[in-house]
């Protein structure tokens, strides 16, 4: 079985996030990690390729060149092998530009089973899983918190707020898993340093058949206008208690403010 599992590279949560000119995320500039989100999917192919014998695990993602960490991390972990699509043109494409992407590739490589996380830490969207599955022409399960195989047979167990399903459904398919399905392990020394043997495709646009007018911030459905920082936070405002009334000014205070 061929497993490909799209990862993302995100800035780091607890860095400084910045845009560009163009409003942009700033990826090169600022400190990045794999999405956190995309663990839970590399984790899932990781235990499914040690249910299913003759199996293989492919990690996919786009961006600068500096993206690779994603890679990397993923094969730190476990994965055989990585495609790390870099072109000047991607940049500022959307969900439909990544989409398109990310769907040529899996084409080459002609998976069985297309894993990815629930949503990316940076965009929170969740809808590339759905993109692409409608590119691929694949069946999708997406938040799936359970996956067992039987053969070809996948059967995933899906928590809503109101209901659990139990799907099943035959590969070819993409599935999507959220944070509950497992815990991601970490990266073993000997992990760590068998990922530097592992092979790393780099390929352009042009590789994949792409026309450069179909993707980036030009042929992007969505962007960002305007960015501001935030402000700088204010003092708070402190009430002492010098003459007994103190408890009557909070009270004041908080209904100013419309807290109670």
């Amino acid at each position: 079985m061929k497993i490909v599992c799209c990862v993302k590279y995100v800035p780091d949560a607890t860095a400084d996030r910045r845009f560009n000119s163009d409003h942009t995320v700033d990826r090169a500039g600022v400190d990045g990690v794999l999405s956190e989100l995309d663990e839970y999917a590399v984790e899932e192919a990781l235990k499914i390729r040690e249910a299913v014998d003759e199996s293989e695990i492919v990690v996919v993602t786009m961006g600068p060149d500096i993206a690779r960490a994603a890679i990397l991390k993923s094969l730190q972990m476990g994965a055989d092998s990585g495609v790390h699509v870099v072109d000047e043109a991607i940049h500022g494409s959307d969900a439909v530009g990544t989409s398109l992407v990310l769907a040529k590739v899996i084409e080459q490589q002609q998976a069985d089973l297309v894993l990815c996380g629930m949503a990316s830490t940076d965009g929170s969207m969740s809808v590339l899983p759905a993109m692409l599955a409608e590119r691929l022409g694949l069946p999708q399960v997406t938040f799936a918190s359970e996956v067992s195989l039987d053969g070809s047979t996948v059967r995933i167990r899906r928590d809503g707020d109101a209901a659990t399903e139990m799907i099943e459904a035959t590969a070819p398919l993409l599935l999507s898993v959220t944070d509950q399905a497992n815990e991601p392990r970490y990266p073993s020394f000997k992990g760590i340093m068998a990922a530097k043997k592992k092979p790393v495709e780099t390929v352009s646009l042009a590789d994949l058949g792409i026309d450069a007018a179909d993707v980036g911030l030009d042929a992007a459905w969505t962007r960002v206008e305007d960015a501001q920082s935030r402000p700088p936070r204010s003092a708070g405002t402190v009430v002492t208690d010098e003459d007994g009334t103190g408890a009557d000014r909070l009270v004041e205070f908080l209904a100013g403010q419309k807290f109670i």
